[in-house]
């Protein structure tokens, strides 16, 4: 079957797509996008977290049928073009990327949990993760940069309440 959606904000077609493929196979090799990754193929893991319709989903337990003129966006299209999202940007500036196999998944749900909540606790953190496996840290990494995402995400909104920062008395 040909299959046809919106991918990142750019309408993607696949060609050949048998109805059952998972979107996860679609988006990695069909279309090109190697950031959710393949890790468990059981919805257990996380890693292939992605927003359809703008909600996260595993998109390794998505029929590729089911993704027929939806909305999907990767952890690619969270970045505009080569500028980072605050989230993505945290977790690099945290060091919460080790081997990097569940932080496509886990920078999906933090910026999602940060839609929902500016300024999430921590127990909001832990609980927003929860369905994130990550095999190489203790997570501390993880949260810190959640934390640091939320203020990042704070300041930016913040700039573009007020406009550019004149306390130095430059333009």
């Amino acid at each position: 079957m040909r299959m046809s959606c919106r991918v990142n904000g750019e309408t993607r077609t696949a060609d050949d797509v048998w109805p059952g493929e998972s979107l996860l196979y679609v988006l990695r090799e069909r279309l090109g996008l190697p950031g959710a990754k393949n890790a468990c193929e059981q919805g257990e893991c996380g890693s292939c977290t992605v927003y359809l319709d703008g909600v996260p989903v595993c998109s390794c337990l998505v029929a590729a049928g089911q993704a027929e003129g939806r909305e999907v966006v990767t952890v690619e299209g969270l970045a505009e073009g080569e500028r980072l999202d605050p989230v993505q940007e945290a977790f690099v500036t945290a060091g919460a990327v080790q081997c990097g196999f569940c932080t496509p998944g886990l920078v999906v749900a933090a910026h999602d949990l940060l839609q929902r909540d500016p300024d999430p606790t921590d127990a909001d953190i832990r609980e927003a993760l929860a369905g994130n496996l990550c095999r190489c840290t203790g997570y501390e990494k993880i949260l810190d940069a959640v934390r640091l995402a939320a203020d990042l995400s704070g300041r930016a909104t913040a700039r573009a309440d007020t406009g550019p920062d004149n306390s130095t008395g430059s333009a």
